[in-house]
């Protein structure tokens, strides 16, 4: 069976599929009483009648309440309604060990950690009379805080052991699994499972060590080309030592692995916990009791030949030593030289350079859309990605340069630099950057328009740092990045008056907050220099500036001076490319990339094949109803509406005003007219115009914001053209609005959609009976859709909220931007981290029924209310990408001092 979205199940509020198996479907879903994410996992509608295996689910609720450990998923609760049973356990964040497995073994710390943990959920549930019976890198989840032991669907109680150091549970007399079915995933059986006798924990401890051998080696332990070979395998063969695969292995470890394989119960470990012990006891380095003579003589062997070598190291390192000391007396001479990305890839996002200034982190982009961090030692020809870090944008290192962190889908997060699991912090939408303090504290701006906030890096609520007085800074914050001491940092401030716009010197105890440079962007500090860039009148490049500055005081030291003329420099975003630590710098010169946001078209691949608006600065864009020409916003400092030909590349201005700025164009169903707002403050009252396409006649006010610190832009035209829906609130930042519906008949606007927090970009189906909107109600964005009855809208007294009947959730872990296909037929809208997805669309009578969900790409997308448009097929996509740095080589400078020594 499938659960439609949205459909409660008790208190639980169905919100995406997560899996399927033999046992039931898994999904993610929302406690509507705790308002947390929480896993569903259901039996079948079509077996829940069949006694005998809703026996077996009915166990296994009762087997998983019973085990409480760290390392085991928990079950919060157990339910059934209308003849569906389910269960609801915690929903984790992470990847499966199969997942993870996909890109190759583990390291050794982490086989161990992981390990260990995995052994001791074992004790557990074999102490609680528990055999899993099904143990396999898909069922194990590894998460920010460890490993976890997932799905007991196949559980059964365990048998007594035959040896005094197990388990002494008896058999029951009626167990619900048939005598003699194999039940599990062959790879991972053990023989006596294969063979279908009686199983106790040690089948388990089987089980594990297959899944030990293939984290080590990223090999399976036993293998075959079909089921029956693989069973014989089991049954007969033993695996590839250890050794010859990753002949580093240290030998307690390749003991302990073929100990847990063993052909004979009797021969493995006895129980779960000694195994934990035993891995516990490589991790940690302890004494080599227990490990059998030839090992240890093997052992014994390579540590003579150590400490060999360590002499020979220590003669070498002394003579290095000295040497190094006498050059460090001689002048550090000026190096310049290129870094050329991976191919197949172009940056997205400045690089960003270890604290110790040895390895480069970067933001690329591969051929499939594909956003994430890569790292590239200096000291090395090719970059590795950084796996689970999937549309990562604005990364930053740890004070240490072991860790990193990043946003991605919007959430501020964490990993090793060595790789690992993802630990997420918290929510940050549409972020403005991040820095890392000494003290374990991270800052950073979560969203446009908002102040500067701290979390502990390890995991906790985000505190208001830093306040943002919107009479003073309309603009936000934005780049805020940590000095020296872990005390004070550095930010950007876009003020309403240019005194007050420039990169400020606060402390994280409030008592410093000045003003300490007139110019804005991505500033940083190294080696008693920050780094200013300035922008050109052009607004596509800047000077790299330098100017002295106390850490600890901020005060500046004498005249800023140039270091780099012309490097990249995306001027909506105000950001430069380049990125200093120690005496390494690395920069882009403009010739390497974009100027700023264009408007392109992408397959529903990712794959671009033209560029429609190349770096004017465009935004706001919609095409036309025969997708023929394309209507957009450009301007600097104030904008103007725009329309273009898609065959020619000739475009014609709309609007003349260029006292205020004008956005949001949207179309009249037959392509003659278009609507777009003018903001507050200019010469003209701020409202909705109309105005032919062509550019001729005049400007018609239609509707004008009730409230006089909102913006009023419309988001959508009725195909029948008798209604527009419009939004009153914020048109960047999106923390408040509401959604108003305006008849052309009469002009009396209705509230359609007013929630307690923010609601936007109402979009109308084709058929005019649907419309999909963007809602903030859960805490973050998601997209909706309800249903829409014009008649029942006309007859509705002006300013009376309509009634809304009914409402489905499309999205189901934040969304924004919906937009229909031409037919109806499918809902596309664009998750956190620029993910583009694609929903299946039907409709009977008043039911909404949204259906599979598709990824189709990522592309990072310039901040506009309307940041791209779809074909009438829906095959392709006009985006207004923020753009990317190029894939010409980066400039890499060591010991830039000598470069102010030229200036």
């Amino acid at each position: 069976m499938f659960l439609p979205l949205g459909t409660l199940l008790g208190p639980y509020e169905i919100l995406a599929p997560l899996g399927a198996g033999g046992m039931g479907e898994v999904y993610r879903a929302r406690d509507t009483r705790l308002d947390r994410n929480v896993a569903i996992k259901i039996l079948p509608r079509e077996v829940s009648s069949d006694p005998v295996r809703k026996q077996r689910f009915e166990r296994e609720a009762k087997t998983i309440s019973s085990l409480n450990h760290p390392h085991i998923c928990v079950l919060y609760d157990v339910g059934s309604q209308d003849g569906v049973s389910y269960l609801v356990m915690e929903c984790l964040e992470g990847e499966t060990l199969a997942k993870r497995l996909e890109k190759g073994p583990l390291p050794l710390e982490q086989v161990l950690k992981f390990g260990a943990q995995i052994a001791d959920a074992l004790d557990k549930a074999h102490r609680s009379g528990v055999v899993h019976r099904d143990l396999k890198p898909g069922n194990i989840m590894l998460t920010a805080t460890g490993a976890k032991l997932l799905d007991f669907g196949l559980v059964k109680p365990a048998f007594a052991s035959t040896s005094a150091a197990t388990l002494t549970v008896t058999t029951p007399s009626s167990p619900v699994t048939e005598q003699g079915t194999i039940v599990g995933t062959f790879q991972y059986m053990s023989p006596e499972q294969v063979e279908g006798k009686d199983l106790d924990g040690r089948s388990d401890i089987f089980s594990f060590g297959a899944v030990l051998y293939e984290m080590v080696t990223g090999l399976p332990a036993f293998e075959g080309k079909s089921q029956l070979s693989v069973a014989s395998a089991i049954l007969e063969k033993e695996p590839a030592p250890i050794s010859t695969v990753k002949p580093l292995t240290p030998p307690a470890l390749d003991y302990s692995i073929r100990k847990c394989l063993a052909k004979t119960p009797d021969d493995r470990w006895q129980s779960a916990s000694d195994l934990a012990s035993e891995l516990k006891w490589v991790a940690e380095g302890s004494s080599q009791a227990g490990v059998p003579a030839p090992l240890v003589k093997q052992r014994r062997n390579r540590e003579r030949i150590a400490w060999v070598l360590a002499a020979i190291l220590g003669v070498v390192s002394a003579a290095s030593t000295v040497a190094y000391q006498r050059l460090a007396n001689l002048h550090q001479p000026l190096l310049i030289s290129s870094i050329v990305p991976p191919p197949d890839t172009r940056p997205v996002r400045w690089p960003k350079i270890s604290p110790d200034g040895k390895t480069l982190l970067l933001v690329l982009v591969g051929t499939q859309g594909k956003t994430m961090l890569w790292l590239r030692p200096l000291n090395s020809a090719s970059a590795e990605p950084l796996a689970g870090t999937d549309g990562a944008v604005e990364p930053f290192w740890s004070p240490d340069g072991r860790s990193i962190g990043f946003f991605a889908d919007g959430r501020l997060k964490t990993i090793q630099a060595s790789g690992g699991p993802v630990l997420t912090l918290c929510d940050a939408p549409f972020p403005a950057g991040g820095s890392w303090g000494r003290d374990g504290t991270i800052i950073f701006v979560p969203q446009l328009n908002d102040g500067i906030y701290k979390a502990p890096a390890s995991g906790g609520s985000p505190t208001l740092l830093l306040g943002l007085d919107k009479s003073k800074f309309s603009g936000g914050f934005a780049s805020p990045d940590f000095l020296p001491d872990g005390k004070h940092f550095t930010y950007s401030a876009y003020g309403v008056e240019p005194s007050l716009a420039g990169t400020y010197f606060a402390s994280l105890d409030g008592r410093e907050n000045r003003r300490i440079a007139r110019a804005t962007g991505n500033a940083a500090y190294s080696s008693g220099y920050l780094f200013l860039p300035q922008p050109n009148p052009t607004g596509s490049t800047a000077d790299l500036m330098a100017v002295g500055l106390d850490p600890a005081s901020g005060n500046a030291d004498g005249e800023p001076k140039l270091l780099a003329r012309g490097i990249n420099y995306v001027s909506p975003a105000d950001e430069s490319t380049f990125a200093v630590s120690g005496n390494t710098l690395i920069y882009a010169a403009s010739a390497t990339g974009a100027a700023g946001p264009s408007l392109v078209w992408l397959d529903r691949s990712g794959k671009k094949f033209s560029t429609v608006a190349s770096s004017r600065n465009a935004s706001d864009m919609r095409l036309s109803p025969d997708a023929q020409k394309v209507a957009y916003s450009k301007g600097d400092p104030n904008s103007d509406i725009w329309v273009q030909e898609l065959k020619r590349d000739v475009p014609m201005r709309m609007t003349f005003d260029t006292s205020v700025d004008k956005g949001a164009p949207v179309w009249s169903p037959d392509g003659k007219e278009i609507l777009f707002d003018i903001a507050l403050g200019g010469k003209t009252p701020p409202g909705i115009y109309r105005k032919s396409s062509s550019g001729t006649g005049k400007e018609e006010l239609v509707a004008q914001p009730k409230d006089p610190d909102a913006v009023l832009w419309p988001s959508d035209w009725s195909r029948d053209g008798r209604f527009i829906l419009c939004v009153q609130g914020e048109i960047i930042a999106r923390r408040r609005g509401e959604i108003w519906v305006e008849p052309l008949s009469d002009r009396k606007p209705r509230v359609f959609i007013r929630a307690p927090a923010a609601d936007y970009d109402g979009q109308f189906s084709p058929d005019g009976h649907w419309v999909a909107y963007v809602s903030r109600e859960s805490g973050r964005e998601e997209v909706y859709v309800v249903p829409f009855d014009g008649n029942q809208v006309s007859n509705t007294s002006p300013f009376e909220q309509v009634a809304i009947s009914s409402r489905w959730q499309v999205s189901a872990n934040g969304g924004a931007f919906p937009r229909w296909r031409r037919d109806g037929k499918e809902l596309f809208y664009v998750a956190p981290g620029d993910q583009f997805l694609a929903v299946t669309v039907e409709t009977k009578g008043s039911a909404f029924l949204p259906g599979e969900t598709r990824p189709l790409f990522r592309e990072p997308l310039s901040l506009a209310a309307f940041s791209y448009d779809v074909s009438p097929d829906g095959q392709r996509f006009l985006v207004n990408s923020s753009g990317d740095i190029g894939t010409s080589p980066f400039t890499l400078v060591i010991n830039w001092k000598e470069l102010l020594k030229e200036k």
